[in-house]
């Protein structure tokens, strides 16, 4: 796998979703209605700064009580930190909550995601979490700093255990595998190809100096319609 540069990941990470999204579009690598979240998920700390860092996956299911000899309600798997250890960091979680497949309740009925969960993966190089079940105490998580992307809150953990660990996983549209590159903030998670994403910063720029000669143009006091599909075609 292709080693990214510390210097290029924090690139990618300021330049934010909606702008490397543009970049990688320009490589025709993937469908441009490809490689991001959909509007089932929310980012539950809008105003926390984007994360990035590869995927540590996992499947969780928790309307059901899990069938496991000798397994206590509530017992962590502990080889699941195992697992998250083994991704290089940063790491950001990425479980999928397969409650709906039951037909009972729609997912999220318990939540993974809660103030000890999140204080572990801190310890563990996590930088934030996508699920598309539940998140609670979402107060006391706010200020540690880890970011959560989630499809709902609940009041309880229900009966929330890990189906399995270290596979592709399906979140709001997007399929992620283990030690994927994501990108994600306020408007959501993107995939970033890792093939290209040394290369993304500079398209990247390239793409806002355009775009902001059309802003500023709009701005301006000798704006025409005519002299701005000038700037335009010029700049596609």
């Amino acid at each position: 796998m292709k080693v990214i540069e510390l210097d290029v990941l924090e690139q990618l990470r300021n330049l934010g979703t909606c702008v490397v999204s543009n970049a990688i579009e320009k490589f025709k690598v993937r469908p441009r209605n490809e490689g991001f979240t959909d509007s089932t998920i929310r980012c539950i700390f809008p105003a926390h700064p984007p994360i990035i860092g590869y995927a540590a996956t996992g499947r969780i299911r928790s309307d059901v009580f899990p069938i496991a000899d000798g397994v206590p309600e509530f017992l962590d798997r502990t080889d699941w930190w195992d697992h998250v250890s083994s991704i290089r960091g940063p790491r950001i979680v990425v479980l999928e909550d397969m409650d709906h497949q039951l037909g009972v309740h729609p997912r999220g009925r318990g939540a993974f995601w809660g103030e000890v969960h999140a204080n572990i993966h801190l310890r563990l190089g996590c930088v934030g979490a996508i699920t598309n079940g539940a998140v609670r105490y979402v107060d006391r998580i706010q200020h540690t700093g880890f970011q959560v992307f989630a499809g709902s809150l609940s009041v309880s953990h229900g009966f929330v255990h890990f189906v399995d660990f270290g596979g592709p996983v399906q979140v709001a549209g997007l399929t992620v595998a283990p030690s994927d590159l994501l990108l994600a903030d306020q408007h959501g998670a993107l995939l970033i190809p890792q093939e290209i994403a040394a290369e993304i910063p500079a398209v990247a720029h390239e793409i806002e100096k355009r775009k902001r000669r059309i802003v500023h143009y709009c701005r301006s006091s000798k704006f025409s319609l005519e002299e701005l599909r000038k700037l335009v075609k010029k700049g596609s």
